[in-house]
Order: C-alpha cells, then structure tokens, then sequence
C-alpha cells in the first residue's frame, strides 16, 4: 500500500533523514518509534507533502505522492492526525469534522461517516455544538483522530497521538486505534510511548538519527534487549 523508498529529507545542510526504506501493508498498524529528534515527525511531513524531500519515493498503491501537492494528497486517500492534535478551536465539533471531509461531494455518504465517528466517540456526540478549544486534551485527541477519518482514508497518519495525555486516557485512545484498524483502516502511527505503540503494532521500525536501526513485528521489538534498554525502561 504506502512504499517509501531512500527517502532523504535535509534542512539546509542538515541531512534530517537519511535515505530510509519502509512499507506498510494494506490492513496493518506499522508504528514507528524513537528518541525526541529520530526524524519521526519529519517522515510523517514528508509522505503527507508537509516536507518536500531531496530524494527518494514515496508511492501510495502506485500513484507518486511526491508530484501531487500537499492539498491533494488526502483525495489520494491518506489523511493525517497531526501532532498536538490541531483541531480548529473556533469552530465546533461537528464543524471541525464537516471540514474534515472537504474533499467529499457525497453528502449521504458524509452523513453515514459522521454518525459512525459518534458511534466510536461517544463524547464527541455530546459535545457536537461545543467549541473545540473547549474539549479537554482526551476529547481533542479524539476529535482529530475522528475530522481525519471523515475523509475516508485508505491509510491514517497518525503523529504522538497520546502525548499530554493521562495513562488513562492513553489506553482509551490505543483501544480506539485498533478499533479504527479492525474496521478496515491501515494506520501508520509515531509514538514516543514505545510500550503501548508496539504492543498494538503488526510490524515496527525503530528510527535514530534519521536511519532505521531496527525492524520486525511488534512483539519482537518489545522483546529486543536493545529496544527494551532504549525505550522501555528495560
């Protein structure tokens, strides 16, 4: 499905990533995890055309993401919950996740979506006529997940989706993820929270410096002595 291949991304003379390799499958959760300044939030830049790399491909079930513009890139049909959540403050819930399908002409379609995002955020439903900037972070966090969802991505995105939040309701918001996955969303997900990010991932690919260091399913990662030292308080 998402095929990155020697990706190489630099900020002026620094080389922030440097040519990495990676894959997501239809159907998977593939997480990437690593220290503040991996180049986690890069990546995730460069394949929703935030970031315009210096070389390499990335390619979404064959169609080059890196020679559409960054505003049609969700029409292919990748969408993606950015870090801090950005949901727009000013505007309610049910604005925010209208705007969220700007794309779609289909408004019983549309319909359909939001009422299946209510179903899996029952607060949200609540709170539709409440300002965002109101929702506490949790309700935040959920209503980014769920304006995304409302372009009806092939792939999500999905950038430190429990940072800031209280171990509570960094577990709600795992199980919602994999909700989200079962019902047939393929999700690519940065995480600093190793533990929860690898316990819910299919595959992993562990980031240093701007290279992948390590690779394997979710399990193996959480079971490598180095991954354990590095990250899991091992």
């Amino acid at each position: 499905m998402l095929k990155i291949e020697n990706l190489v991304v630099r900020y002026g003379m620094i080389e922030a990533i440097k040519g990495i390799s990676f894959e997501v499958n239809d159907g998977e959760i593939v997480t990437l995890i690593g220290a503040n300044g991996a180049g986690k939030t890069t990546t995730m830049h460069a394949i929703s055309g935030l970031v315009k790399p210096a070389a390499g491909s990335i390619m979404l079930d064959g169609t080059d993401l890196m020679k559409i513009p960054a505003h049609k890139i969700v029409s292919a049909g990748l969408a993606q919950v950015p870090e801090r959540r950005r949901v727009f403050a000013q505007e309610t819930v049910e604005e925010n996740l209208q705007l969220g399908a700007y794309t779609r002409k289909d408004k019983a379609g549309i319909a359909e979506d939001m009422e299946r995002v209510f179903e899996s955020f029952p607060r949200l439903r609540e709170r539709r006529t409440q300002l965002a900037g109101t929702l506490s972070g949790g309700e935040q966090q959920m209503l980014a997940m769920g304006r995304a969802l409302m372009a009806k991505p092939k792939i999500l995105l999905m950038d430190e989706p429990s940072m800031g939040l209280s171990p509570l309701l960094v577990r709600e918001i795992f199980h919602i993820i994999e909700d989200i996955n079962r019902q047939g969303t393929t999700i690519l997900l940065v995480e600093q929270n190793a533990k929860m990010a690898l316990a819910v991932a299919d595959r992993a690919y562990v980031l240093e410096t701007g290279k992948i260091t390590l690779e394997g399913t979710g399990s193996e990662l959480a079971n490598d002595p180095r991954v354990q030292a590095a990250y899991l308080g091992g």
